[in-house]
C-alpha cells in the first residue's frame, strides 16, 4: 500500500510517517521498482504502535530508545525495555490523576454553580466595577 493509504489507515500525516521512518521508529519501508514506498502490515502495526505511544505522552526520544533496543534484538535489554515502559506508564498515570482531579473540580463547580459559583462571579464583577468607578 502507498503512503496515502497508510496515512488514511493510521490517521497519521504523510509527513509524520516519513519522519517516523527517517528517525527509525519503524523499520525501513520496502520500495517498489519506481522507488515509491510499499507499506506492509508490519509497517502499519509499527506506525499504530508509535501513534499510540505518542498519544500516551511518550516522547519521541524515549520511543526511539525503546525501538532501538527492540531492533537490536538483545534479550539482555528486556529488563531495560520493561522499565522504560513502566516509567512511561507511571508518568501517564500522574497525568491522568491530574486530569481527573481537574475534571472532578469542574463537575463540582457545575453542580454548585447556582448556589456558589454564580455568587462568586457576581462579587468579582462588582469588585471590578467598583475599581473602575462604574
Amino acid at each position: 500500500m502507498n503512503i496515502k493509504e497508510a496515512a488514511k489507515l493510521t490517521g497519521l500525516s504523510n509527513a509524520t510517517i516519513r519522519y517516523y521512518e527517517q528517525i527509525g521508529l519503524i523499520m525501513p519501508v520496502p520500495r517498489k521498482a519506481n522507488q515509491l514506498r510499499d507499506f506492509t502490515e508490519r509497517n502499519i502495526n509499527q506506525l499504530n504502535f508509535a501513534k499510540k505511544m505518542h498519544n500516551a505522552g511518550v516522547s519521541v526520544k524515549h520511543l526511539q530508545e525503546y525501538v532501538e533496543m527492540v531492533f537490536d534484538d538483545d534479550d539482555k535489554t528486556i529488563p531495560i525495555r520493561k522499565e522504560l515502559l513502566k516509567e512511561q506508564a507511571d508518568e501517564m498515570q500522574e497525568r491522568i490523576d491530574k486530569m481527573q482531579a481537574a475534571h472532578d473540580h469542574l463537575l463540582y463547580k457545575i453542580e454548585n454553580y447556582d448556589n456558589h459559583l454564580r455568587q462568586a462571579e457576581d462579587r468579582l464583577v462588582n469588585e471590578r466595577n467598583n475599581k473602575n468607578g462604574l
